[in-house]
Protein backbone atom coordinates (compact mmCIF):
# COMPACT_ATOMS: atom_id res chain seq x y z
CA UNK A 1 0.00 0.00 0.00
CA UNK A 2 2.99 2.43 1.03
CA UNK A 3 4.09 1.45 -2.49
CA UNK A 4 1.25 2.77 -4.34
CA UNK A 5 1.20 5.99 -2.47
CA UNK A 6 4.72 6.99 -2.90
CA UNK A 7 3.35 5.77 -6.83
CA UNK A 8 0.25 8.53 -6.95
CA UNK A 9 2.62 11.19 -4.94
CA UNK A 10 5.83 10.63 -7.82
CA UNK A 11 3.03 11.08 -10.26
CA UNK A 12 1.51 14.04 -9.43
CA UNK A 13 4.58 15.14 -8.93
CA UNK A 14 5.28 14.92 -12.28
CA UNK A 15 2.16 16.44 -13.81
CA UNK A 16 2.69 19.06 -11.94
CA UNK A 17 5.98 20.13 -12.68
CA UNK A 18 5.11 20.78 -16.25
CA UNK A 19 2.28 23.16 -14.71
CA UNK A 20 3.37 27.02 -15.96
CA UNK A 21 0.99 28.33 -12.84
CA UNK A 22 3.32 27.19 -10.75
CA UNK A 23 6.48 29.44 -11.81
CA UNK A 24 4.08 32.02 -12.41
CA UNK A 25 2.95 32.52 -8.70
CA UNK A 26 6.51 31.05 -7.19
CA UNK A 27 5.02 28.70 -5.33
CA UNK A 28 7.04 25.48 -7.29
CA UNK A 29 8.81 25.02 -4.46
CA UNK A 30 6.03 25.03 -1.68
CA UNK A 31 3.90 22.51 -4.60
CA UNK A 32 6.76 20.16 -4.95
CA UNK A 33 7.43 19.67 -1.02
CA UNK A 34 3.96 19.51 0.35
CA UNK A 35 3.89 16.20 -2.60
CA UNK A 36 6.76 14.83 -1.58
CA UNK A 37 5.51 15.05 1.85
CA UNK A 38 1.74 13.18 1.05
CA UNK A 39 3.63 10.76 -0.84
CA UNK A 40 5.66 9.47 2.05
CA UNK A 41 2.41 9.62 4.31
CA UNK A 42 1.28 6.59 1.97
CA UNK A 43 -2.26 7.57 2.22
CA UNK A 44 -4.89 5.68 0.57
CA UNK A 45 -6.61 7.18 -2.38
CA UNK A 46 -10.37 7.59 -2.24
CA UNK A 47 -12.50 7.96 -5.52
CA UNK A 48 -13.48 11.11 -6.33
CA UNK A 49 -17.01 10.59 -7.04
CA UNK A 50 -18.13 8.67 -4.31
CA UNK A 51 -16.40 11.45 -1.91
CA UNK A 52 -16.90 8.80 1.18
CA UNK A 53 -15.64 9.99 4.94
CA UNK A 54 -14.11 6.62 6.42
CA UNK A 55 -12.37 6.56 9.62
CA UNK A 56 -8.91 6.14 9.55
CA UNK A 57 -7.74 4.92 12.95
CA UNK A 58 -4.20 5.10 12.33
CA UNK A 59 -4.13 8.61 12.31
CA UNK A 60 -3.29 10.09 15.86
CA UNK A 61 -4.92 13.58 16.50
CA UNK A 62 -2.20 16.74 15.27
CA UNK A 63 -2.25 19.04 18.29
CA UNK A 64 -0.70 22.34 16.79
CA UNK A 65 2.70 22.93 19.17
CA UNK A 66 2.80 26.62 20.11
CA UNK A 67 5.27 28.70 17.74
CA UNK A 68 8.27 30.09 19.90
CA UNK A 69 8.68 33.65 18.14
CA UNK A 70 8.38 37.85 19.97
CA UNK A 71 5.35 38.58 20.14
CA UNK A 72 3.59 41.44 17.84
CA UNK A 73 6.37 40.50 15.87
CA UNK A 74 5.80 42.45 12.30
CA UNK A 75 9.07 41.16 10.40
CA UNK A 76 7.84 38.39 7.99
CA UNK A 77 9.88 34.94 7.59
CA UNK A 78 10.98 34.53 4.41
CA UNK A 79 8.12 31.65 3.84
CA UNK A 80 5.73 34.17 4.54
CA UNK A 81 6.95 37.12 2.89
CA UNK A 82 6.90 34.72 -0.47
CA UNK A 83 3.37 33.38 0.44
CA UNK A 84 2.24 36.89 0.46
CA UNK A 85 3.87 38.10 -2.63
CA UNK A 86 2.18 35.10 -4.55
CA UNK A 87 -1.29 35.64 -3.03
CA UNK A 88 -0.98 39.40 -4.04
CA UNK A 89 0.24 38.07 -7.67
CA UNK A 90 -2.43 35.93 -7.61
CA UNK A 91 -5.31 38.41 -6.94
CA UNK A 92 -4.29 40.83 -9.18
CA UNK A 93 -4.05 38.80 -12.43
CA UNK A 94 -6.28 36.06 -11.46
CA UNK A 95 -9.29 37.03 -9.26
CA UNK A 96 -9.73 41.13 -10.30
CA UNK A 97 -10.12 40.31 -13.66
CA UNK A 98 -12.74 37.46 -12.75
CA UNK A 99 -14.70 39.56 -9.81
CA UNK A 100 -16.67 41.93 -12.07
CA UNK A 101 -18.55 39.14 -13.96
CA UNK A 102 -18.81 36.70 -11.28
CA UNK A 103 -20.44 39.12 -9.09
CA UNK A 104 -22.71 40.06 -11.92
CA UNK A 105 -23.69 36.81 -12.57
CA UNK A 106 -23.57 36.15 -8.50
CA UNK A 107 -21.98 32.92 -9.62
CA UNK A 108 -19.06 31.38 -8.40
CA UNK A 109 -16.23 31.45 -11.48
CA UNK A 110 -15.82 27.22 -11.72
CA UNK A 111 -11.66 27.99 -13.13
CA UNK A 112 -11.15 29.15 -9.53
CA UNK A 113 -11.41 25.57 -8.34
CA UNK A 114 -8.66 24.31 -11.11
CA UNK A 115 -6.38 27.30 -9.41
CA UNK A 116 -6.84 26.20 -5.75
CA UNK A 117 -5.83 22.55 -7.15
CA UNK A 118 -2.36 23.59 -8.85
CA UNK A 119 -1.11 26.03 -6.51
CA UNK A 120 -2.23 23.61 -3.71
CA UNK A 121 -3.93 26.08 -1.58
CA UNK A 122 -5.25 23.73 0.93
CA UNK A 123 -2.01 22.28 1.57
CA UNK A 124 -1.15 25.39 3.57
CA UNK A 125 -3.79 24.31 6.22
CA UNK A 126 -3.08 20.22 6.26
CA UNK A 127 -0.77 18.91 9.21
CA UNK A 128 3.27 17.70 7.66
CA UNK A 129 1.79 13.74 8.30
CA UNK A 130 -0.99 14.54 5.47
CA UNK A 131 1.93 16.69 3.17
CA UNK A 132 0.78 19.94 4.25
CA UNK A 133 2.66 22.12 6.03
CA UNK A 134 1.01 23.29 9.20
CA UNK A 135 3.50 21.76 11.55
CA UNK A 136 2.83 24.40 14.02
CA UNK A 137 0.43 27.29 14.27
CA UNK A 138 0.11 29.28 11.12
CA UNK A 139 -2.39 32.19 12.08
CA UNK A 140 -0.04 34.98 11.06
CA UNK A 141 0.31 33.22 7.84
CA UNK A 142 -3.27 32.55 7.49
CA UNK A 143 -4.30 35.88 8.04
CA UNK A 144 -1.52 37.32 5.54
CA UNK A 145 -3.04 34.92 2.80
CA UNK A 146 -6.70 35.97 3.51
CA UNK A 147 -5.23 40.09 3.32
CA UNK A 148 -3.24 40.08 -0.29
CA UNK A 149 -6.50 37.94 -1.90
CA UNK A 150 -8.74 40.00 -1.16
CA UNK A 151 -7.13 43.13 -2.60
CA UNK A 152 -8.30 41.21 -5.60
CA UNK A 153 -11.67 40.74 -4.56
CA UNK A 154 -13.50 39.95 -1.09
CA UNK A 155 -16.33 38.03 -2.20
CA UNK A 156 -14.22 35.63 -4.30
CA UNK A 157 -11.48 35.29 -1.46
CA UNK A 158 -14.32 34.21 0.89
CA UNK A 159 -15.24 31.62 -1.43
CA UNK A 160 -11.60 30.47 -2.29
CA UNK A 161 -11.12 30.37 2.17
CA UNK A 162 -14.11 28.32 2.56
CA UNK A 163 -12.49 24.94 1.99
CA UNK A 164 -9.41 26.01 3.54
CA UNK A 165 -10.42 27.71 6.38
CA UNK A 166 -12.67 24.23 7.60
CA UNK A 167 -9.46 22.77 7.27
CA UNK A 168 -7.76 24.98 9.71
CA UNK A 169 -10.55 24.34 12.36
CA UNK A 170 -10.24 20.75 11.53
CA UNK A 171 -6.51 20.91 12.33
CA UNK A 172 -6.36 22.71 15.31
CA UNK A 173 -9.90 21.85 17.30
CA UNK A 174 -10.74 18.38 15.63
CA UNK A 175 -10.54 15.26 17.92
CA UNK A 176 -9.24 12.35 17.03
CA UNK A 177 -12.17 10.56 15.22
CA UNK A 178 -12.79 13.93 13.14
CA UNK A 179 -9.27 14.64 12.13
CA UNK A 180 -8.72 10.40 10.95
CA UNK A 181 -11.83 10.59 9.13
CA UNK A 182 -12.15 14.12 7.21
CA UNK A 183 -8.28 15.28 6.74
CA UNK A 184 -6.76 11.95 4.90
CA UNK A 185 -9.68 12.90 2.46
CA UNK A 186 -9.32 16.52 2.20
CA UNK A 187 -5.42 15.42 1.44
CA UNK A 188 -6.30 12.85 -1.49
CA UNK A 189 -9.29 14.73 -2.97
CA UNK A 190 -9.13 17.99 -3.78
CA UNK A 191 -12.44 18.83 -5.26
CA UNK A 192 -14.42 17.81 -1.80
CA UNK A 193 -15.97 21.26 -0.69
CA UNK A 194 -16.59 22.59 2.72
CA UNK A 195 -18.14 25.27 4.13
CA UNK A 196 -19.27 27.16 7.23
CA UNK A 197 -22.84 27.37 8.87
CA UNK A 198 -22.85 29.82 11.75
CA UNK A 199 -25.21 32.83 11.01
CA UNK A 200 -28.89 32.49 12.13
CA UNK A 201 -31.69 35.03 10.63
CA UNK A 202 -32.42 36.77 14.06
CA UNK A 203 -31.79 40.54 14.84
CA UNK A 204 -28.41 41.59 16.33
CA UNK A 205 -27.32 37.73 15.68
CA UNK A 206 -24.97 36.40 19.10
CA UNK A 207 -23.06 33.34 17.88
CA UNK A 208 -22.80 32.32 22.05
CA UNK A 209 -26.70 32.25 21.71
CA UNK A 210 -27.84 30.29 19.21
CA UNK A 211 -31.55 28.93 17.87
CA UNK A 212 -30.05 26.24 16.12
CA UNK A 213 -29.91 23.01 18.36
CA UNK A 214 -28.31 19.26 18.67
CA UNK A 215 -28.80 16.26 20.65
CA UNK A 216 -27.22 13.55 21.13
CA UNK A 217 -27.58 10.14 19.25
CA UNK A 218 -26.07 7.20 20.43
CA UNK A 219 -22.36 8.60 20.17
CA UNK A 220 -22.98 11.22 17.40
CA UNK A 221 -26.06 14.04 17.38
CA UNK A 222 -28.75 15.11 15.74
CA UNK A 223 -29.47 18.97 14.59
CA UNK A 224 -32.12 20.83 14.04
CA UNK A 225 -32.39 24.72 12.80
CA UNK A 226 -31.63 26.94 10.27
CA UNK A 227 -28.65 29.07 8.91
CA UNK A 228 -28.43 31.51 6.63
CA UNK A 229 -25.62 33.22 4.50
CA UNK A 230 -23.63 30.36 3.85
CA UNK A 231 -21.28 30.49 1.58
CA UNK A 232 -21.10 27.72 -1.09
CA UNK A 233 -23.57 26.14 0.71
CA UNK A 234 -25.35 24.97 -2.50
CA UNK A 235 -22.06 23.10 -3.31
CA UNK A 236 -20.63 21.96 0.17
CA UNK A 237 -19.61 18.51 0.80
CA UNK A 238 -18.91 19.07 4.40
CA UNK A 239 -20.24 21.83 6.73
CA UNK A 240 -19.21 22.90 9.88
CA UNK A 241 -22.80 23.68 12.22
CA UNK A 242 -22.53 25.67 15.58
CA UNK A 243 -25.64 24.80 17.27
CA UNK A 244 -26.51 24.41 21.32
CA UNK A 245 -25.52 21.26 23.32
CA UNK A 246 -27.12 21.15 26.85
CA UNK A 247 -27.11 25.40 26.77
CA UNK A 248 -23.67 25.42 25.59
CA UNK A 249 -22.54 26.52 21.89
CA UNK A 250 -20.53 23.64 20.16
CA UNK A 251 -19.76 22.90 16.78
CA UNK A 252 -20.28 20.18 14.46
CA UNK A 253 -19.31 18.16 11.44
CA UNK A 254 -21.79 17.46 9.08
CA UNK A 255 -21.88 15.66 5.78
CA UNK A 256 -24.58 16.58 3.00
CA UNK A 257 -26.90 14.59 2.80
CA UNK A 258 -31.11 14.37 2.44
CA UNK A 259 -32.24 16.07 5.58
CA UNK A 260 -30.57 19.32 4.69
CA UNK A 261 -32.73 21.39 2.41
CA UNK A 262 -31.22 24.35 0.65
CA UNK A 263 -32.79 27.63 -0.41
CA UNK A 264 -30.84 30.64 -2.34
CA UNK A 265 -30.76 33.88 -0.43
CA UNK A 266 -28.80 36.42 -2.45
CA UNK A 267 -27.45 39.16 -0.18
CA UNK A 268 -26.26 42.88 -0.46
CA UNK A 269 -22.53 41.86 -0.84
CA UNK A 270 -20.81 38.17 -1.29
CA UNK A 271 -22.37 37.82 -4.71
CA UNK A 272 -20.06 35.65 -6.31
CA UNK A 273 -20.04 33.33 -2.89
CA UNK A 274 -23.63 32.14 -3.86
CA UNK A 275 -24.86 32.43 -0.31
CA UNK A 276 -27.88 30.24 0.41
CA UNK A 277 -30.20 29.48 3.24
CA UNK A 278 -29.77 25.85 5.42
CA UNK A 279 -32.15 24.07 6.92
CA UNK A 280 -31.66 20.81 9.08
CA UNK A 281 -34.20 18.27 10.57
CA UNK A 282 -32.74 15.97 12.14
CA UNK A 283 -29.22 15.76 10.71
CA UNK A 284 -26.74 13.65 11.63
CA UNK A 285 -23.83 15.33 12.79
CA UNK A 286 -20.55 14.40 14.46
CA UNK A 287 -19.24 16.98 17.70
CA UNK A 288 -15.60 18.69 16.45
CA UNK A 289 -13.43 18.64 18.86
CA UNK A 290 -12.83 16.97 22.15
CA UNK A 291 -13.75 18.78 25.84
CA UNK A 292 -10.84 21.54 25.64
CA UNK A 293 -12.02 22.85 22.86
CA UNK A 294 -12.39 26.50 22.75
CA UNK A 295 -15.78 28.27 20.92
CA UNK A 296 -14.59 31.77 21.84
CA UNK A 297 -11.49 30.94 19.56
CA UNK A 298 -13.05 29.43 17.30
CA UNK A 299 -15.44 32.23 16.58
CA UNK A 300 -12.22 34.79 17.51
CA UNK A 301 -9.91 33.68 14.63
CA UNK A 302 -12.68 33.08 11.96
CA UNK A 303 -13.74 37.25 13.07
CA UNK A 304 -9.54 37.83 12.41
CA UNK A 305 -9.97 36.14 8.92
CA UNK A 306 -12.90 38.68 7.65
CA UNK A 307 -11.06 41.48 9.13
CA UNK A 308 -8.22 40.72 7.07
CA UNK A 309 -10.24 40.35 3.85
CA UNK A 310 -11.49 44.08 5.13
CA UNK A 311 -7.88 45.02 4.72
CA UNK A 312 -6.70 43.64 1.37
CA UNK A 313 -9.92 44.95 -0.39
CA UNK A 314 -9.68 48.67 2.13
CA UNK A 315 -6.11 48.76 0.76
CA UNK A 316 -7.36 48.32 -2.97
CA UNK A 317 -9.92 50.49 -2.82
CA UNK A 318 -7.54 53.09 -1.35
CA UNK A 319 -5.40 52.52 -4.28
CA UNK A 320 -8.04 52.80 -6.46
CA UNK A 321 -9.33 56.24 -5.00
CA UNK A 322 -5.69 57.71 -5.64
CA UNK A 323 -5.48 57.01 -8.86
CA UNK A 324 -9.03 58.35 -9.57
CA UNK A 325 -8.48 61.28 -7.49
CA UNK A 326 -4.95 62.04 -9.22
CA UNK A 327 -6.78 61.89 -13.31
CA UNK A 328 -10.03 62.96 -12.51
CA UNK A 329 -9.66 66.94 -13.02
CA UNK A 330 -12.05 69.45 -12.20
CA UNK A 331 -12.10 73.32 -12.63
CA UNK A 332 -8.49 72.75 -14.26
CA UNK A 333 -6.68 70.76 -11.76
CA UNK A 334 -7.05 67.14 -10.53
CA UNK A 335 -9.33 66.83 -7.62
CA UNK A 336 -6.77 65.42 -5.02
CA UNK A 337 -5.41 68.66 -5.35
CA UNK A 338 -8.81 69.86 -2.91
CA UNK A 339 -8.00 68.71 0.94
CA UNK A 340 -11.52 67.26 1.27
CA UNK A 341 -10.42 65.09 -1.21
CA UNK A 342 -6.88 64.40 0.32
CA UNK A 343 -8.18 64.40 3.64
CA UNK A 344 -10.09 61.72 3.34
CA UNK A 345 -7.80 59.32 1.10
CA UNK A 346 -5.26 59.90 3.97
CA UNK A 347 -8.27 58.96 6.32
CA UNK A 348 -8.67 55.78 4.64
CA UNK A 349 -4.89 55.39 4.92
CA UNK A 350 -4.19 56.17 8.89
CA UNK A 351 -7.80 53.56 9.30
CA UNK A 352 -6.02 50.40 7.00
CA UNK A 353 -2.66 50.61 9.23
CA UNK A 354 -4.63 50.95 12.76
CA UNK A 355 -6.42 47.73 11.09
CA UNK A 356 -3.65 45.62 10.38
CA UNK A 357 -2.17 46.64 13.20
CA UNK A 358 -4.46 45.12 15.17
CA UNK A 359 -5.43 41.86 13.74
CA UNK A 360 -1.58 41.31 13.54
CA UNK A 361 -1.75 41.77 17.26
CA UNK A 362 -3.84 39.71 18.26
CA UNK A 363 -3.08 36.93 15.24
CA UNK A 364 0.19 37.14 16.84
CA UNK A 365 -0.97 36.16 20.37
CA UNK A 366 -3.27 33.28 18.96
CA UNK A 367 0.22 31.72 17.03
CA UNK A 368 1.68 32.43 20.74
CA UNK A 369 -0.50 30.54 22.69
CA UNK A 370 -1.25 33.76 24.46
CA UNK A 371 -5.46 34.88 25.20
CA UNK A 372 -6.43 36.92 22.55
CA UNK A 373 -10.44 37.23 22.76
CA UNK A 374 -9.66 41.28 23.75
CA UNK A 375 -7.78 41.88 21.04
CA UNK A 376 -9.54 40.14 18.70
CA UNK A 377 -12.36 42.02 19.72
CA UNK A 378 -11.40 45.04 19.68
CA UNK A 379 -9.85 44.22 15.74
CA UNK A 380 -13.66 43.43 14.83
CA UNK A 381 -15.15 46.20 16.26
CA UNK A 382 -12.67 48.69 14.76
CA UNK A 383 -12.94 46.58 11.13
CA UNK A 384 -16.72 46.47 11.54
CA UNK A 385 -16.76 50.36 12.10
CA UNK A 386 -14.02 51.67 9.51
CA UNK A 387 -14.17 48.76 6.40
CA UNK A 388 -17.95 50.65 5.95
CA UNK A 389 -16.48 54.10 6.21
CA UNK A 390 -13.73 53.50 4.02
CA UNK A 391 -16.02 51.42 1.36
CA UNK A 392 -18.65 54.78 2.08
CA UNK A 393 -16.07 57.16 1.21
CA UNK A 394 -14.88 55.33 -1.87
CA UNK A 395 -17.94 55.81 -3.63
CA UNK A 396 -17.71 59.50 -2.12
CA UNK A 397 -14.79 60.14 -4.17
CA UNK A 398 -15.40 58.97 -7.03
CA UNK A 399 -19.21 61.03 -6.97
CA UNK A 400 -21.45 59.68 -9.46
CA UNK A 401 -18.87 57.24 -11.12
CA UNK A 402 -19.15 55.52 -7.45
CA UNK A 403 -22.49 54.80 -7.64
CA UNK A 404 -22.32 52.98 -11.02
CA UNK A 405 -20.82 49.53 -12.14
CA UNK A 406 -18.38 50.98 -14.11
CA UNK A 407 -15.91 50.77 -11.16
CA UNK A 408 -15.37 48.61 -9.00
CA UNK A 409 -15.53 50.71 -5.84
CA UNK A 410 -19.49 49.73 -5.41
CA UNK A 411 -18.68 45.96 -5.17
CA UNK A 412 -16.21 46.86 -2.60
CA UNK A 413 -18.63 48.75 -0.56
CA UNK A 414 -21.18 46.25 -1.33
CA UNK A 415 -18.78 43.33 0.60
CA UNK A 416 -17.05 45.11 3.18
CA UNK A 417 -19.86 45.96 4.62
CA UNK A 418 -19.95 42.04 5.25
CA UNK A 419 -17.28 42.71 7.80
CA UNK A 420 -19.91 43.93 10.20
CA UNK A 421 -22.57 41.40 10.02
CA UNK A 422 -20.81 38.03 10.00
CA UNK A 423 -19.31 36.46 12.57
CA UNK A 424 -17.13 33.53 11.51
CA UNK A 425 -18.05 31.53 8.80
CA UNK A 426 -13.86 31.52 8.01
CA UNK A 427 -11.17 30.03 10.03
CA UNK A 428 -7.49 31.36 10.90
Amino acid sequence: MVNKAQGLGLSLLTKLAGSDVLDQFKLRKFVEKSLYQSSKAGFKTLSHTQKAFKKNNDLHKQRLPNQQKSLFDLNLTEEQQMTADAMQQFAAEVLYPLAHQADQDEKFPPQLWKHIQDLGLNYYALPEDLGGVAAEKNIVSNILIAEHLAAGDFSLTAGLLSTFSCINAITQWGSESVQSTYLPVFAEDSEIIATFAVQENTPAFNPYQLKTRAVADGSNYKITGEKTIVLLGEHADVLLVTAMLNGQPEVFVVNRDETIRSKKSPAMGLKATETVTLKFEQTAAQRLGDDDFDYSAFIDLGNLMWCAMAVGTATALKKYCIQYANERTAFGEPISHRQSVAFMIADMAIEIDAMHMLILNAASLAESGKSFHREAYLARILCAEKAMKIGTDGVQILGGHGFTKEHPVERWYRDLRATAIIHSGLHA
